[in-house]
């Protein structure tokens, strides 16, 4: 099923004032991305590996099949009744037809500086809501300006997936629902495994900051003096398991239905936690996920608030890429809400508690549910290294792009601990594009094994070091900017892969193990930067690998490291030291060539 959209009436306004004049995601040139495939490879295969994973690719630049397998791709892309040729594909092979569980294994979070002028958690969940009111406000009326790349706009498409949106469990593949914003002005709470409801319009006027807050203190009150089977940690199943038991639940009494219609087209879920957390990592671990009772992951959109007033946003990623939420948030935290009308009365708290039926069948379903959460948690080694030396500011009085420096860094700290390069992932945006998300720098190149080695060996001077990692910071910054264009290598290969007909032999090229390999992200990275964060981050995307997020500050560095606890035996603690000692050797190099120049 695709995924459902709204009337026309939703693509108006200012933010979606460019959408029907950007550009359609291109096709690049087959020689051009078999070019770059084959040098991708060279720093991570062995001469003969490399040898034969060249012929191949020779082979199928010249060969009838993969000129066909253009041809057909580039047919598709001038589809006009298509608004890009990868959207499809990649929803339904990156999110909607992934089956396993979305905690840990796909949705991400960012924890919040903390705010000092809230000091109850309610009040800061009270100001967050009015903070993510007045943007859907904004995002409704048509007032909400596009997104600008300097002066290029920005696809406005995923903004429609924020509110009122839901991810809805389904075999083989999940789709998203969306309803209509009137009539639809509605916030969910849970708290205490229990899901309460609440309007923020009443007799045509929003809620006050301090009428939401009352009626927050009351919800707490009820749940806490109450408990509940915790029916949202279904949502933390593997996908066929919860579409399975969405139907259970279903089945098993019309007020799961009237329960779940609610969740699933409120405008957003704030999720009130009794953790306190005290460490950066309790405090990721309580925003990305908690005990997952409290949660409904399927939501685009989880304000989360602890009991210590600590606050944060978890973000179901089927739908939406972090670019979008990062403008949501940001506004949030630096929203100023009114004070309230002296001569208005405060009106009293209205609120529904959404309750389920849970016969025995869905109390084992829960239970089970529970265990595969506990035990996916579990798994997961993540550290939040602080590093406090310096930030953007000095990275770029050394002359030195920030996010290619950092992208260096965790080079030279994975080669230190692991004893050479693996292919590496860093998210490209591609919203410069209709309807486009994301593609792939393959960080690892010539220039940057190059220069790890020469780190590591005594007998290269301080001049020709400087000379290979500011080479490797250029090749760097050329790769961003080709995925930035489109003209990465991954995604075309996967479209070449996807247009082949049934039955058709599939080309060597994607037979060959190097293929598999260069796309297995031992380490897989982005970059959200915010003055306003204590943390964000995901898990890594394979049991062999680390899940890298970094925060580039003014003046400091905050890097989220997350991989499994398991046979490979990777340590996130031990990737944090490995990359706070590159990063401190990295300055040294460079301080001591300045001093050497003066």
């Amino acid at each position: 099923m695709p995924t459902s959209t709204r009337s026309p009436d939703h693509e108006y306004g200012k933010l979606f004032e460019y959408q029907s004049q950007l550009p359609k995601l291109p096709v690049p040139d087959l020689n051009l991305t078999l070019a770059k495939y084959a040098e991708s490879l060279e720093p991570l295969l062995s001469a003969d590996r490399l040898a034969y994973s060249k012929r191949i690719i020779d082979e199928f630049g010249k060969s009838e099949m993969g000129r066909e397998l253009q041809r057909r791709l580039e047919a598709r892309a001038a589809d006009t009744s298509i608004p890009n040729w990868l959207e499809g594909w990649w929803n339904e092979l990156s999110y909607m037809g992934y089956r396993d569980p979305v905690i840990p294994y796909v949705s991400y979070h960012y924890s919040f500086n903390n705010d000092p002028e809230c000091i109850r958690p309610n009040q800061r969940a009270a100001k967050l809501i009015c903070g993510a009111l007045a943007f859907r406000k904004m995002l409704v009326d048509g007032s909400l300006q596009p997104e600008m790349l300097k002066d290029t706009p920005l696809c406005s498409h995923s903004y429609k997936f924020m509110f009122n949106a839901c991810r809805i469990p389904r075999k083989p593949a999940d789709y998203c629902r969306m309803v209509e914003y009137n009539g639809n002005e509605t916030v969910v709470v849970v708290r205490n495994g229990q899901f309460f409801s609440f309007a923020f319009v009443r007799d045509g006027m929003q809620l006050r900051m301090d009428e939401i807050e009352a009626t927050l203190d009351q919800i707490v009150a009820v749940a806490d003096s109450n408990a509940a089977i915790p029916v949202g940690i279904l949502t933390a199943d593997n996908r066929d398991s919860w579409a399975e038991n969405r139907q259970l639940l279903l089945q098993a009494s019309p007020i799961n239905a009237a329960a779940l219609d609610a969740i699933e087209s409120s405008a957003f879920i704030l999720s009130l936690e009794n953790d306190m957390p005290v460490t950066r990592e309790e405090f990721s671990h309580a925003i990305w996920h908690s005990n997952g009772h409290n949660r409904w992951f399927d939501k685009p959109c989880q304000f989360v608030v602890c009991d210590n007033a600590r606050a944060g946003f978890c973000g179901e990623h089927s739908m939406m890429d972090g670019t979008p939420t990062l403008r949501l948030v940001e506004y949030v935290i630096g929203y100023k809400h009114e004070e309230p009308e002296s001569n208005r009365m405060l009106r009293g708290a209205v609120f529904k508690q959404l309750k389920f039926a849970t016969p025995p069948a869905v109390i084992g379903a829960v239970k089970k549910a529970d265990a595969v959460f506990i035990e996916g948690i579990k798994k997961q080694h993540l550290k939040v290294l602080n590093f406090a030396a310096y930030g953007k500011e000095q990275i770029k009085k050394l002359g030195c792009s920030p996010d290619a420096y950092i992208q260096m860094v965790i080079q030279l700290a994975y080669t230190r601990l692991h004893n050479g390069a693996r292919p590496t992932y860093e998210a490209s945006m591609t919203r410069k594009f209709r309807h486009g998300r994301t593609e792939t720098c393959r960080s690892v190149s010539n220039e940057s094994t190059t220069w790890c080695r020469a780190m590591g060996n005594m007998s290269v001077d301080l001049e020709e070091r400087v000379r290979l990692f500011r080479l490797a910071l250029v090749k760097h910054t050329q790769l961003t900017r080709e995925a930035v264009e489109a003209k990465g290598v991954d995604r075309h290969l996967l479209g070449l892969r996807m247009v082949l007909r049934s039955g058709e032999k599939k080309p060597e090229i994607f037979e060959d193990p190097a293929y598999s390999y260069s796309s297995h992200w031992y380490l897989s990275t982005s970059q959200i930067s915010s003055e306003n964060f204590t943390s964000y981050g995901w898990s890594e995307v394979t049991p062999k690998g680390y899940g890298i997020a970094y925060n580039i500050r003014k003046e400091s560095l905050l890097i989220h490291i997350t991989c499994m606890r398991n046979e490979y035996g990777l340590d996130s603690d031990h990737f944090a030291q490995a990359f706070e000692t590159a990063a401190m050797d990295v300055r040294s190099m460079l301080l001591s060539e300045q001093q050497k120049k003066q």
